[in-house]
Order: structure tokens, then C-alpha cells, then sequence
């Protein structure tokens, strides 16, 4: 009997997919023409900010301040310097109030306020030569952004004796928000050529590199849609477009791989196209289905949090996974019909063969079976030591300080950078760190200063100024000693919230953000923990129908990201390597970012863990030999893991090449996350581990055998549900 004559008639869904290509391809097109519409202008609604719990105290005394006394919250600050005049010259005063009288006039801004008006030593630069105004603008993010565009050149540059900047936390935001975008682009300019030339190199034929590209660009333009449907319903952070563009390539790179590579192997064995594109979809196929979700499952975890920062990376990302996958087991199946062996067509690397033939189908991998055999021969010792060293690699972490993001996120050389970095070196107490408390409930002058007395004496309190009384609300200003979101700057959020008072009392400010936001991350990180550990083991095993490989894929996952927690504590943290890759380190690590970081790298191994698994299992029910189905399975696969690492590695560095760090912390750090995960983990620790366990590594107890058997997929030629009893011992052997 011939191979054809074995192989199964198309199934169901290969006949729905490749029934009419040209269709689907046409639809596809017009789907995707109208994504880019509506996805047109998605960068200028999202917000810069989100590291708050909008639930937490904080959030409410900001919003109640910002009601009640609007001139308590200025976001607006502009550093007028006087040159060698003194600020308090005739001539200098005159100007600087004729800026805050224009400045208050202005639609949308209120709460002016200014170092002339007041005499604030607060306001006034220690040498004399510099001095604030200071303002609110009002509303949302957008609206907040769009004032600060029309009245920021009217203030910007020289104004008769005086010359202005413009700074201010909605300045920093909106900067921010600014160079996001145009690092995007650059990126995505980088990233885009350099991905091509390395899926030539890996496919040989430009044809074939193409297929995944357009995948990735389709999933990209795709997520941006989507995004910009959210945005009409609630906040989304410009950050995610980052990872918009990251996983749309990355993700979509790594299944397109997967699947052509599998496809041009059926082809080589003598399958005819249709042949191949079932076989394909029935095999590797559900290893991109599976694939897709345990990513989705991880990334779905970040909703559990409050702070709409972490909650738009879920939105981006679930949302290019699936668009990915479906793109993946849709479009690229009726592509790969119409094309058939043409997807071999323009071999570039034949130039570089020099008249030697291609190596044979099957020798591909041999090298990688190779080093599969010497780990197994060794599994101790590679188990042990690989384990050790990513242990020690992670240890930095240990020693990791929480904080927020300021200013220090741009380069130097940004404007409202540089105003704020001249009022922590300039001006005493740093206008806009201090902590307020806001008073509700009637109460007499003596009881405010009772209050008051009572919080001036506590510890890490510089000064106090205040009480401002409007009805029964008031606030007071409490400068900290030292940085303003520093160790003893949070202690004093706790002293300040446990002190009586004959009244309820609110702090906010930018340590009691930060306190809050740690607090809300600590509450729900078990859960997000838990929820990802939960399904990605039933996932698993619902693709491999053991007990023992779920709990070591999520296992190893989670130590292949040591490396990238270490590394991020030792650079962006600790500062080494700052000045080779140009940031300044705040000491500290913004809240929210490890979390992103493991949801993200977590979903991007069990990427990889799935690939591996599901060849190991189709070799396994096919021979029953577990230790060649481990060779087997990292020789087929290894090289195409690594590709696929080593590409989606190139476009989290062009991610890294952000000029704001924690975009740069993210692509840098999850490039070398998939990189020790790919060479490391699934090269080096898999095979040792699963070599160790032996053939207990494939022990189910009867109930889930059962139900594995009825419910579970894999990548062999059969689904379970129709195995037979008699390969059923060999699955299990050692149970």
C-alpha cells in the first residue's frame, strides 16, 4: 500500500479552509484593508498613564482634590528662568505674571498659581535665577493632551527678560506618548527587513519567508482595529502597541514557521498539496491551536488587575494571539493550496551553496539529534547544572526596589525631562513630591491644627503647610524628607493613614500611589499566578495525556525567567550598562513591569514548550520508545524553536531600542527571556529532565486516561478518541 493510499481523506475542517483559497484570500484582503481604516489614528486615543489602582484611596483623594482644589494638583509647570537677573527683578516679576494671568485664561486650565503670587520658597530655585507657575489642565488624558499641544507653543521659548520650558507630570506623559510612537515606527522599520532576511535564511525559498510575514502584518493591523474599538469604551495604554507589534511578528512567525515547515515536509515525502494541507492542519495544526491559548491564557491573566497599564496589555495581546492563530489556520492553509511546490521557488540560498545539493529532508536536524543524545547521556549533570546557573542568574532579583515612572523614563534630552530634573536638583522640598491629605467632615480651626501638629511630628516630615478649607473639605501639603517615593516617603503614607483625626482622612500623592499599586499587585498576584498555573496544566495535558509534563512545563517556564528578572534588576535597576544603552536608572523598578514581563515571556515559552511537546508526543504513540521520542522531537524541532527565538528576539531588540526605558526593559528583557528559553531550556533541560523521569514522564491514572482519551488532541496522525487499546499500555508504561 502506498503512502497516499494511507493517508486520510481531507477532514472537515481542511475542506472548509481549502475549498475556495482564492476566496478566502480575497475576503482576507478586504478584511484587512478595512482593519487598516479602522484601526487608522489608534495611537493618538491611547493614554500614557495606568500604573494606579483606581479603586484605591489614592485615586479617590486625587479625584476629590482635583473637584475640590483644583490648584492642589498641578500638572502643568512652567520653569521660567530668569538668566543672571534675580526672579524677584521688577522686570521679571512683571513678565512672569503677566505669563500666569494669560495662562489662566486659558479654556481647560485652571488652579494658577505661581512663585510671584505666593513667595513659596518651594517655588523658587535655591540660586534665585529660576521660579515655577504653576497649573492644572483639566480632563482625560486626551483632552489633557490636546491643550497642552495648542497652548504649549503660545509659552515654550523667550518671553522678554525671562525664557520658559514647559514641564509637568502631563508634559512627561505626553512626551512619553510621543516618542512611544516614533520609536514604534523605527522599530517596526528595523525589525521588518531583518525578520525577512532571516526567514530566507531559514526557508531557503523568498516565497516561503513571505508567508509568515504577511501573517504577522495581517495580525498587527488587526490588533490595532481592535484596539481602536476599546478605546471607545474604556483606556488603553500606548504602551501595548508595543507588544501589538512584537507578538503580531513574533507569534505569527512562529506559527507560520511551524506550519510551511511542516508542510514542505509532507511535500517532500511525495504528498501531493491537498494531501500535505491536511496532513499539516491534523498535526501541527493543533499545536498552533494549543499554542495559541496557553499564550492567550497568560496574557488574560493581567485582567485580573486594576490598572488599565497592565489590563491594555491583555486586550493587544489576546487579541494578536488570536488573530495570529487564525490567520495561521485559515488564510495560510488556502495559500500554501494555490501554491503548492511553488512554495519552494526562489531558493536564495542556492547562491550560497556554490553548486552543493541541498541536504536531504532526512538529515535535516541531525545536529540537533545529536546534542539531544549527549544530554540524555549525561541528564544529571545537564539538569543540575543548567538549573544552577539560571538560579544564580536570577538571584539580582533578590534584591529588586519597586517604584514608579517619572520623567527618568525619557531621554535627557526631553524637555519636560529637563524641567523636572532641574526642580530635584534646584528647587527645595520638589515641588510636586510631597504627599496631601485630604479632610472630609466639618471641623473647627482648633482641631486643624491639632491635626497638624500631630503629622508635623512625625517621622520623615519635613514641613507641613495647610490647612486650605473650602466648606467641610480640606488638605494639607506634607513634604517628605528625601526622594519622594523612597522607603521612608512610603512609611510615612502608613503613619500618615493610621494617625487620628476628628474627621476621614485620604492620602494621595506619588508615594501613596506607588503604596497602593503595590498593595493591589500583591492581592491579586496569587490569583493571576494561579490562574495561569491551572489551565496551562490542563492545556497540557489535554495535549500530552500525562500528569507529570504539565507540572514540568510550568516548572521549567517559570525558571527559564530568571535570567530576565535578574538581568532587569542588575541593568535597569542597578545601572549597569546604562550609558552603553542610554537610559538613566531611577533605582528602581516601576510596579506593574514584572508582572507584564512574566505574563508575557510565560506564554511566549510554553510557546516553544508546546512545539516540542506535541512532536515528542506524536514520535512517543507512534514507537513507544521514550527516549527516542525525545531525540526525535528535538531534532525536528530544535532548529525550527531556535529560528523562531532567534526572530522573535530581533523584533523585541528593535522594541528595546526605545528611547523610554521601560520600553526598552520590556523588549530587551523578554529578547533574552526567549533566547534562554529556546537555547537553554528546551535544548538543554527538557531532554535531561524528561530523560530522567523516563518512561513515568507519560504516567496518567485510569479516570484521566480515560479522559484523556475521549477529550484530549495531540499532533499525531489519530486523535486519542479513536487509539487503540493495544498502544494504550505503551502511552502509559511505568503507570
Amino acid at each position: 500500500m502506498t503512502e497516499a493510499d494511507r493517508e486520510p481523506r481531507p477532514g472537515g475542517w481542511t475542506r472548509f479552509v481549502t475549498a475556495r483559497p482564492r476566496l478566502s484570500l480575497l475576503v482576507a484582503l478586504v478584511l484587512t484593508a478595512l482593519a487598516v481604516l479602522a484601526g487608522s489614528g489608534v495611537a493618538d486615543r491611547l493614554g500614557s498613564g495606568g500604573w494606579e489602582d483606581p479603586a484605591a484611596e489614592s485615586a479617590y483623594a486625587t479625584k476629590a482634590l482635583e473637584r475640590e482644589f483644583p490648584g492642589s494638583q498641578p500638572n502643568l509647570l512652567l520653569l521660567v528662568d530668569s538668566g543672571d537677573s534675580s526672579v524677584d527683578a521688577p522686570a521679571v516679576a512683571a513678565e512672569a505674571g503677566r505669563l500666569a494671568t494669560r495662562l489662566a485664561g486659558e479654556p481647560g486650565v485652571t488652579g494658577v498659581g505661581s512663585y510671584w503670587q505666593s513667595k513659596s520658597p518651594a517655588l523658587r530655585a535655591t540660586d534665585g535665577h529660576q521660579a515655577l507657575i504653576a497649573a492644572r489642565i483639566t480632563g482625560d488624558e486626551k483632552a489633557m493632551g490636546r491643550t497642552l499641544d495648542r497652548i504649549a507653543p503660545t509659552y515654550r521659548g523667550g518671553h522678554g527678560p525671562v525664557e520658559v520650558t514647559v514641564g509637568g507630570p502631563v508634559a512627561v506623559r505626553h512626551e512619553m506618548q510621543t516618542i512611544i510612537q516614533e520609536d514604534l515606527t523605527r522599530a517596526e522599520m528595523i525589525a521588518l527587513p531583518v525578520t525577512l532576511l532571516l526567514l530566507v535564511m531559514v526557508f531557503g525559498s523568498a516565497v516561503a519567508a513571505l508567508l509568515p510575514l504577511g501573517i504577522g502584518i495581517i495580525a498587527i493591523l488587526g490588533t490595532n482595529a481592535v484596539l481602536r474599538g476599546l478605546t471607545e469604551f474604556t483606556d488603553v495604554s500606548v504602551f501595548a502597541m508595543n507588544l501589538t507589534t512584537a507578538l503580531g511578528l513574533g507569534l505569527a512567525i512562529d506559527y507560520a514557521l511551524f506550519i510551511v515547515r511542516r508542510f514542505r515536509e509532507e511535500l517532500a515525502a511525495g504528498a501531493p498539496p491537498l494531501t500535505a494541507v491536511n496532513t499539516t492542519l491534523r498535526t501541527a495544526g493543533r499545536t498552533v491551536l494549543f499554542s495559541s491559548l496557553t499564550v492567550a491564557v497568560s496574557l488574560a491573566a493581567m485582567l485580573l488587575f486594576p490598572q488599565y497599564f497592565l489590563r491594555s496589555f491583555a486586550y493587544a495581546g489576546i487579541a494578536v494571539v488570536l488573530l495570529a492563530a487564525a490567520a495561521a489556520l485559515i488564510l495560510l492553509p488556502a495559500a500554501l493550496v494555490l501554491l503548492g511546490h511553488r512554495v519552494d521557488s526562489l531558493d536564495l540560498r542556492r547562491l550560497l551553496r556554490r553548486g552543493r545539493p541541498p541536504r536531504p529532508a532526512g538529515e535535516e536536524g541531525t545536529a540537533w539529534g545529536r546534542a539531544a543524545t549527549l544530554v540524555m547521556r549525561r541528564a544529571p549533570v545537564f539538569a543540575l547544572g543548567t538549573t544552577a546557573v539560571l538560579i544564580l542568574l536570577g538571584l539580582p532579583f533578590l534584591g529588586v526596589k519597586f517604584g514608579t515612572a517619572d520623567d527618568r523614563q525619557l531621554p535627557s534630552s526631553a524637555e519636560s525631562r529637563v524641567v523636572q530634573q532641574h526642580i530635584r536638583d534646584d528647587f527645595p522640598g520638589s515641588p510636586g513630591g510631597g504627599l496631601e491629605v485630604l479632610a472630609e467632615g466639618r471641623a473647627t480651626p482648633a482641631q486643624y491644627t491639632a491635626y497638624k501638629e500631630r503629622i508635623a511630628a512625625l517621622p520623615e516630615v519635613r514641613r507641613v503647610d495647610g490647612p486650605l478649607v473650602r466648606g467641610d473639605s480640606a488638605y494639607f501639603t506634607v513634604l517628605p524628607e528625601g526622594e519622594a517615593v523612597d522607603a521612608p516617603a512610603q512609611r510615612l503614607v502608613g503613619d500618615l493613614r493610621a494617625t487620628r483625626a476628628p474627621f476621614d482622612t485620604k492620602v494621595t500623592g506619588t508615594a501613596a500611589v506607588l503604596v497602593d499599586s503595590k498593595q493591589a499587585i500583591g492581592e491579586r498576584l496569587p490569583w493571576a499566578a494561579g490562574f495561569i498555573a491551572v489551565v496551562t496544566l490542563i492545556l497540557v495535558f489535554l495535549l500530552t495525556g500525562s500528569v507529570l509534563i504539565p507540572v514540568q512545563a510550568v516548572l521549567l517556564n517559570a525558571l527559564s525567567l530568571t535570567a530576565m528578572f535578574g538581568a532587569v534588576v542588575w541593568v535597569f535597576q542597578d545601572g549597569h550598562l546604562s550609558g552603553w544603552l542610554g537610559f538613566t536608572s531611577p533605582g528602581s523598578i516601576e510596579t506593574t513591569l514584572p508582572v507584564l514581563m512574566f505574563c508575557v515571556a510565560f506564554g511566549l515559552s510554553m510557546d516553544y514548550g508546546v512545539f516540542l511537546l506535541s512532536r515528542i508526543k506524536e514520535e512517543y504513540d507512534r514507537t513507544g520508545d521514550h527516549d527516542e521520542a525525545v531525540r526525535h522531537g528535538l531534532q525536528r524541532t530544535g532548529g525550527l524553536i531556535t529560528a523562531a527565538a532567534v526572530i522573535l528576539a530581533v523584533v523585541m531588540v528593535a522594541i528595546g531600542t526605545s528611547r523610554v526605558t521601560n520600553t526598552k526593559m520590556l523588549g530587551l528583557g523578554i529578547a533574552l527571556a526567549v533566547l534562554m528559553d529556546a537555547m537553554i531550556v528546551r535544548s538543554l533541560l527538557v531532554p535531561a529532565v524528561m530523560r530522567l523521569t523516563g518512561r513515568a514522564t507519560w504516567w496518567a491514572p485510569a479516570p484521566l486516561r480515560r479522559f484523556h482519551r475521549r477529550f484530549g488532541l495531540s499532533e499525531g496522525e489519530d486523535t486519542p478518541a479513536v487509539r487503540t487499546e493495544k498502544e494504550r499500555p505503551k502511552v502509559t508504561a511505568g503507570g
